[in-house]
């Protein structure tokens, strides 16, 4: 794919970098910039920064345009990693005509990296461009589970238009639909209208108070590691941490926290997508907001250099099984712990009537859901997963 037409090369003095020569240790040195004109070679690439300063669709918040390069401002002062990471910074998306064009075009450049096993990295924009990402993976004809840290759902209804505050609806009634599972870590209760709330729990869809994650951000885990993709909303973070959004609230999640969501969301080794969106530079007080979605990108690439690769269940010999007899459980629910990381997953039967075959989910899950099931309970996340696999 030819994607020089679609880019404007990283403006150096823009942000803030006007020097010819670096500490050769600071990211800006460790990080090969896209320019139209010559040829982009994305051998050994892990990751590419897309700036996408499309905000048309957002509600109340038209200045998120201007961040990606806010963002690389303070991204690029931070320091590498220990281990040698490949990151190609394409620069800004020139975008289309209208907001469709900018969906289709950035559909089409992330379903290019995916394909190509180049985890790209979306500086939003408005939040309505999750809905561009999930396409690249229906263009790719790949089953999608989609993790989103957002202090509310953003489901919007059918008849709407696509918003920064309504796109998850179109995603749900899209089809052919490639959508597996969708899940929520951070939504505010008082945020969210009850029937909204009613809605995701009929559609059997994951969904996490904040303050029931910041009880242990362990938790965590094991939902973002069953995910392809991960959009970040920074008003999921509270005000006094992030006040680079007009949604912002007193509460959310701890900056701290949310480094540590991105860390996790980086060891994923399913993970092949990364955005975040909404924030606004003419909000932020002394670049605070932007200083710590940098620190959200280095956590997030520092997790992906600590990856296992012991997610796809090659050899069973790395695992040990266990059994577990629940009373309301038809079979026995079968726990798998990984020798190597002490990870965990449950198998979730998924019957095929028409078939009359019975496949095996592997739903990554947590050790408090192995004793759970210890205690002669059915994990909530078994349930959840058992009930939508199988209507």
């Amino acid at each position: 794919m030819d994607i020089a037409p679609y880019f404007n090369p990283v403006d150096f003095d823009a942000i803030g970098f006007t020097e010819k020569s670096y500490d050769p240790s600071l990211l800006i040195s460790n990080v090969c910039f896209y320019h139209p004109d010559g040829a982009l070679d994305l051998t050994g690439v892990e990751f590419a920064i897309v700036g996408i300063p499309e905000s048309r669709n957002a509600v109340g918040n038209s200045s998120c345009a201007l961040a990606p390069d806010e963002i690389r401002r303070q991204l690029y002062q931070l320091y590498k990693w220990e281990v040698p990471v490949q990151i190609v910074d394409l620069g800004n998306l020139v975008i289309g005509k209208t907001v469709a064009d900018t969906y289709e075009v950035v559909s089409d450049i992330l379903s290019f990296l995916i394909d190509n096993n180049v985890i790209p990295i979306v500086l939003g924009g408005s939040n309505d461009l999750a809905y561009a990402n999930y396409r690249a993976y229906e263009k790719l004809e790949k089953v999608v589970n989609i993790v989103a840290v957002d202090s509310r759902f953003d489901l919007g209804n059918d008849e709407g238009d696509i918003r920064s505050d309504c796109y998850l609806n179109k995603i749900v009634l899209q089809q052919p639909n490639y959508l597996l599972n969708y899940a929520n870590i951070g939504y505010q209760t008082y945020m969210n209208s009850p029937e909204s709330i009613q809605l995701m729990n009929q559609l059997f869809f994951e969904t996490y108070r904040v303050g029931v994650m910041r009880k242990d951000m362990e938790d965590v885990e094991p939902i973002v590691r069953n995910a392809e993709m991960m959009s970040l909303d920074i008003s999921a973070v509270r005000r006094p941490d992030a006040p680079g959004n007009p949604k912002g609230s007193a509460n959310g999640f701890y900056g701290e926290e949310i480094c540590q969501v991105a860390r996790y969301a980086g060891i994923s080794d399913k993970l092949s997508s990364f955005g975040i969106y909404e924030y606004d530079p003419t909000l932020d007080v002394e670049s605070q907001t932007a200083q710590l979605i940098g620190h959200i990108i280095w956590y997030f690439v520092e997790g992906y250099t600590h990856r296992q690769g012991d997610i796809f269940f090659k050899d069973k010999n790395t695992y040990t099984r266990h059994s577990v007899t629940v009373s309301e459980a038809i079979d026995e629910l079968d726990f798998y712990c990984s020798k190597k990381t002490g990870r965990w997953w449950v198998v979730v039967p998924v019957i095929n009537i028409k078939k009359d075959l019975e496949q095996k989910y592997f739903l990554p899950c947590s050790k408090k859901d192995y004793e759970t099931a210890c205690h002669d309970k059915i994990p909530e996340r078994w349930w959840r997963a058992y009930h939508k696999m199988n209507r």
